[in-house]
């Protein structure tokens, strides 16, 4: 149960690489019940930092969807697109703090390593070997402009993480068995998931995110980052993912159960919500 109060707010957070679809929908009906029974706001943010996926069209269909379907957020829209440089202010906070390295293994070499368990995150990344890291006392490369390398978290391999979860409850995962080191910069100069998450989440003052269950793992990833940039981690609130007649989680590819398409079947916001 949320705690009634005036300084609750949350976030909805999509990203503009295809249409909005029923488990979007839920999951940010969710959010907008809580922030109205604590009597507090939501924030809109853009998730636009996958250039090669975002298209403008995305943006404009994402406003339009989440007006038809009840939802309402302050203005204006936050877009990630233009905060790059507070990531990389986060990033030389890391390098300074000696918490990320820079990794030029590749995906392929993650996969093949025989000690690399899967891990089933939302990027289906399996735990990164911790015999691919570079010794703790390494000497630190600078970091260049642009960034022509990732550069890594490296996780404080076997520490328990925990936190509650407002729909799951009590939450705890291993460092380096549950998850290993996480990506927080990419080779193609972009910040990564995890890291822009936490930044915008703290500068925007956040108090509780909610979002799909498939994204509860990167919590932990998302707690060890906020204590390196001592910021103050918001709540979370996972929701449990809709699936289609299969079982299969719900994706951007699920065209005929995108709101865009469900409106033009006449479909109402009350038909869809009763029908949860």
């Amino acid at each position: 149960m949320v705690n009634a109060s005036s300084d609750y707010l949350g976030r909805l957070a999509p990203s503009p690489t295809g249409l909005m679809h029923l488990g979007h929908a839920r999951t940010f009906w969710m959010a907008q019940e809580r922030a109205r029974a604590a009597g507090g706001k939501l924030l809109l943010r853009n998730d636009d930092l996958d250039t090669a996926r975002c298209r403008p069209e995305f943006v404009e269909a994402m406003r339009e969807d989440l007006r038809w379907f009840g939802l309402s957020w302050v203005e204006p829209i936050i877009a990630q697109s233009a905060r790059i440089p507070l990531y990389r202010e986060a990033l030389a906070q890391l390098h300074a703090g000696g918490f990320i390295y820079p990794c030029h293994r590749s995906r392929r070499d993650v996969l093949a390593a025989a000690s690399a368990p899967h891990d089933g995150d939302e990027n289906n990344e399996p735990v990164f070997p911790a015999s691919f890291r570079p010794p703790v006392d390494a000497s630190l490369p600078a970091l260049t402009n642009p960034i022509t390398c990732n550069w890594r978290f490296r996780v404080p391999d076997g520490e328990t993480l925990q936190f509650i979860d407002g729909h799951f409850g009590e939450q705890q995962a291993v460092a380096g068995r549950d998850f290993g080191d996480f990506l927080v910069w990419r080779k193609d100069d972009a910040p990564s998931y995890q890291l822009a998450c936490v930044v915008d989440d703290a500068a925007m003052g956040i108090t509780e995110v909610v979002r799909g269950a498939d994204l509860l793992k990167s919590t932990f990833r998302q707690l060890l980052l906020s204590r390196a940039l001592k910021l103050t981690a918001p709540a979370f609130y996972h929701c449990p993912l809709v699936t289609d007649e299969n079982g299969v989680r719900l994706a951007k590819r699920h065209d005929a159960l995108s709101l865009r398409a469900l409106r033009e079947h006449r479909r109402t916001p009350n038909e869809i919500r009763a029908s949860w």
